[in-house]
This record gives C-alpha cells, sequence and structure tokens, in this order.
C-alpha cells in the first residue's frame, strides 16, 4: 500500500513521490493555550523537517523520473527552502545547488546561510534582489533540461499536491480521535505553496467522505511580501493544483475561497524582519516546552494565533526541530567577503 495519502485515496492516481519524511506527522494538544493543537510538521524528517519536505517530495520524484540528476533551487540567504532541498537531494543521489539573494541579517538566517554554504559546493549568492531574475535566466540557458528548477517554495501545482495529500492525512488523524474536527488552521504563508494546496486538500477531503464535520477556516498569516503573498496569487496557485490533479486522474475539486482568511497584520516592516509580537510568540511558545519558532515564519503565524481563540484551532509548527549540521568557519572560506561580512552581522544581531 502506498504511503502517499493522495494515491491511497483516489483510486488509479500514480502522482511521482519519493517518501522523504516519516508520517504522519504528530498532532499534539497545547492545552495551556486551550483549544490549540499542534500539526508537528516540524518533526517530519531527522535530517531537516518541516513543511518544506512534503513539496520536495515530489518534485524530485519527478526529477528522477526524467533522469535528472541535478536540482536547484533559489531563495533568501536564510531559505528553509535551500537548506531543505540540499539535504534530502543527496539522499536521492541528486546534486543540489541553490541561487540566494539576500535578506534581513538575522540569527535564524545565519545559521541556515552556514548549512547552505558549507553542505553544498554550488551555492551562488547575490549581492541585490535585483539581479535575481538574470541568474535565474542564466541557469535555465547553461543547463537546459540536465537539471531541474525549483521554484520558490516549490510554489507549483505538482509541488502543492504534497500539501493536498496533508489534508488528507489530517482527516485520517481527526478520524482516529486525534482532535476535534478543528475550526481554524493557522499557517504561514511565504510561497503560497502550502496553503494553496490545504485549498484543494480541505474540499478534497470533504468529497471523499474522510473529513469529520464543517470544513475549517485556513488562516494564513503573511510573511512575504504583496504580490507574492496576494490573495489572488494564493487562489490562482490553488485552482491550479485543482485542475492538474483533475487532469492526472483525480476528482474535480471546487476552490471555495471562503474558507481563506488572509491574515495581514503580523508581517511587520518586511520579510525576515523581526517583530515584538513574534518575539514574544516565540517566548510564550518556549516557555511552554512547545516546538521552536522561528522569527522569519512561524514567529509570525503564532503571533497571529495568541491574538484569537475560536474554538479548536490547528497551528503548522513549520520550521525544523532537527538539529542542523554543524559547519566550522574552515568551511566557509570560499564564500565572498560580502557574505561573510553579513554572516558575522546576523550573527551579532539579538533579536529578544
Amino acid at each position: 500500500m502506498t504511503d502517499f495519502a493522495l494515491n491511497r485515496h483516489i483510486h488509479g492516481l500514480n502522482v511521482p513521490h519519493v517518501r522523504l519524511g516519516e508520517y504522519p506527522t504528530p498532532i499534539e494538544h497545547l492545552p495551556a493555550l486551550g483549544d490549540v493543537w499542534l500539526k508537528r510538521e516540524d518533526l517530519s524528517s531527522p535530517v531537516y523537517g518541516g513543511n518544506k519536505i512534503r513539496t520536495l517530495e515530489t518534485l524530485f520524484a519527478d526529477a528522477r523520473a526524467g533522469g535528472i540528476k541535478r536540482v536547484w533551487t533559489l531563495g533568501a540567504y536564510g531559505s528553509n527552502q535551500a537548506v531543505a532541498c540540499i539535504l534530502h537531494a543527496r539522499r536521492l543521489g541528486l546534486q543540489p545547488g541553490a541561487v540566494l539573494f539576500p535578506q534581513r541579517a538575522t540569527p535564524a538566517g545565519a545559521e541556515n546561510l552556514r548549512v547552505s554554504l558549507g553542505e553544498c559546493a554550488d551555492v551562488k549568492t547575490l549581492r541585490s534582489i535585483a539581479s535575481f531574475p538574470l541568474h535565474w535566466l542564466a541557469l535555465h540557458r547553461a543547463h537546459g533540461r540536465e537539471a531541474y528548477l525549483v521554484p520558490p517554495g516549490g510554489a507549483n501545482p505538482l509541488g502543492a499536491l504534497g500539501h493536498v495529500a496533508n489534508a488528507l492525512e489530517i482527516a485520517e488523524q481527526l478520524n482516529a480521535g486525534a482532535m476535534p474536527t478543528p475550526e481554524h488552521l493557522v499557517v504561514a504563508i511565504g510561497s503560497t505553496c502550502t496553503t494553496a494546496g490545504l485549498l484543494v486538500g480541505l474540499p478534497l477531503a470533504k468529497q471523499l467522505g474522510l473529513w469529520p464535520g464543517e470544513l475549517p477556516k485556513l488562516h494564513a498569516v503573511r510573511v512575504t511580501p504583496w504580490p507574492v503573498t496576494a490573495r489572488s496569487q494564493v487562489l490562482r496557485l490553488a485552482r491550479a493544483t485543482a485542475k492538474y490533479l483533475h487532469e492526472i486522474g483525480g476528482p474535480e475539486v471546487k476552490v471555495d475561497p471562503k474558507l481563506l482568511v488572509l491574515n495581514t497584520r503580523h508581517f511587520g516592516w518586511g520579510y525576515a524582519r523581526v517583530t515584538r509580537d513574534g518575539l514574544a510568540a516565540a517566548a510564550r511558545f518556549r516557555a511552554l516546552g512547545a516546538p521552536p519558532l522561528d522569527t522569519t515564519y512561524a514567529a509570525k503565524s503564532g503571533a497571529a494565533l495568541l491574538k484569537f481563540t475560536h474554538g479548536p484551532t490547528l497551528f503548522w509548527c513549520t520550521k525544523s526541530s532537527a538539529a542542523l549540521p554543524d559547519v566550522p568557519d574552515a568551511k566557509l572560506a570560499h564564500a565572498p567577503a560580502f557574505i561573510r561580512r553579513w554572516l558575522r552581522r546576523a550573527e551579532q544581531t539579538a533579536t529578544a
């Protein structure tokens, strides 16, 4: 029996998939916050977890099916996607590479950048995001069909199918008594891939007779700027994902815009910019012995969570809890001088 929920529940469907994670990720009650449960995506892999893993499972499978041995991804200096791509690609015999653009200097960003630089020989660090489109185009021209280019956050219909499957996984857990049927889901929205996948997966679970009760509101808490996380963009990817699922043999699924609640109140002054409410949420989770909230993503959705309690709520723990590889300074000697300066500045930045 397949361990990919979409293939398991839809007869005849065969979505390309490689298993990188350990599923189902647990649902755990956080009683100190009342009706709050945690979807422990942070535990999705002991190598490197978080919500990015589900996306890479379908995209890497697609690369392997095409006989491609090299995968490139892109993101900010402190990208979780880049770390996940680099560490997991090697498990499948794929050769990773990354193009990274500047972000606000933070300790969390520095941790990830050290891993990307120390664990991958092909990391291109840019001085300005303005030059990114030219570098990405150059990759297309240089590698053509010899490399698989993973979009930001894996945000395309195939990548989003991993999160469609997660909605079915959650429905199975609800039926097993993991928690009451949630009225609200709370997740950070960056590339839109997770949110778009859930917007397809929730009505699909209901359509398949798996979801008990009414569908929840999906509170997507913005951590990247407009227009990346514009409501129209989220719905566009969700509808494209539903269309793609139907084209490859799945049922027709109608995306309901009313399920999406786009929360823009905790973005702060920009991507990776630490917010006071985010720091408070991270400190509260620490005090409760809950999973860590990184200041770029989950701390902002955590801040939104703490602002409301309206019945059973499921919160996404999106930041990996796995220990990062230790990267000595000697492994960073090849990095450009401006990157070493950025790392020093980031590592000295206080976030509390």
